[in-house]
């Protein structure tokens, strides 16, 4: 299996992501980081790791920001090339526990794709969360699912795990966001090629160290790119 992390400035947490994915049961688990040429030596320290780890990470050094989604699909693309079975993808700052990851798999059994969702039964957010961060959150994924006619309740979740053939099923050529409207082109994606999608409950955890990469600029780029998918021909 492959696990795909984009990364900006995150040389405090990926020691402790690898450490934590390495130490789980997995079958052959590689870890594949993207790079936007972090300042804080982020691509040294998943060099370090590459040598530490016998191989099991590897850089992809990109050495400018050129967004979120555009990090993915490059990963996802250095992962499909070594005809992997399952595929995951998550956030380098700790907010995805990783505890999640078996349950995950397994339910990969049954479905095509398994999302970490906050917005299923016994889903959530820590407590670190303000009503009105949570409100927001919320609001966001309910008028998202209105504007695109998304089923999946967690629109813009970033904890996704794929068998390996539902991810080489999609043409990821024909992505356009490059930034967080990212996760909701990819859930649209796979809802009109009509994979079967299994919600995973999980409690989203604020970023360990760090600071957030969210933005209005970010937000505002999500809305104008989202907007439009409802009557796009995916796929």
């Amino acid at each position: 299996m492959a696990v795909v992390v984009p990364t900006y400035n995150e040389a405090e947490n990926l020691p402790v992501l690898a450490d934590r994915l390495f130490s789980l049961n997995l079958p052959n688990p590689r870890l594949i980081v993207v790079d936007d040429g972090s300042p804080d030596g982020t691509g040294d320290v998943a060099e370090r790791l590459a040598r530490e780890h016998g191989g099991r990470v590897e850089l992809i050094q990109r050495g400018s920001k050129q967004g979120l989604g555009t990090a993915y699909l490059v990963g996802f693309a250095r992962a499909l090339s070594e005809d992997v079975d399952c595929v995951l993808q998550m956030d380098a700052d700790l907010s995805h526990e990783l505890k999640y990851v078996p349950e995950f798999l397994d339910g990969l059994r049954e479905a095509d794709l398994v999302v970490g969702s906050r917005y299923v039964r016994d889903g959530g957010v820590d407590d670190t969360w303000s009503l009105f961060r949570r409100f927001l959150s919320y609001s966001a994924n309910l008028g998202i699912r209105l504007v695109t006619g998304l089923k999946v309740k967690d629109t813009t979740s970033g904890f996704k795990a794929f068998r390996g053939a539902t991810l080489a099923g999609l043409d990821l050529t024909r992505f356009k966001c490059t930034g967080f409207a990212f996760q909701v082109e990819m859930a649209y994606a796979c809802q009109r090629k009509g994979y079967t999608v299994l919600e995973y409950p999980i409690v989203f955890a604020s970023r360990a160290r760090g600071s957030s990469k969210m933005s209005m600029g970010i937000a505002f780029e999500a809305l104008w790119r989202i907007v439009p998918l409802r009557w796009s021909k995916w796929p």
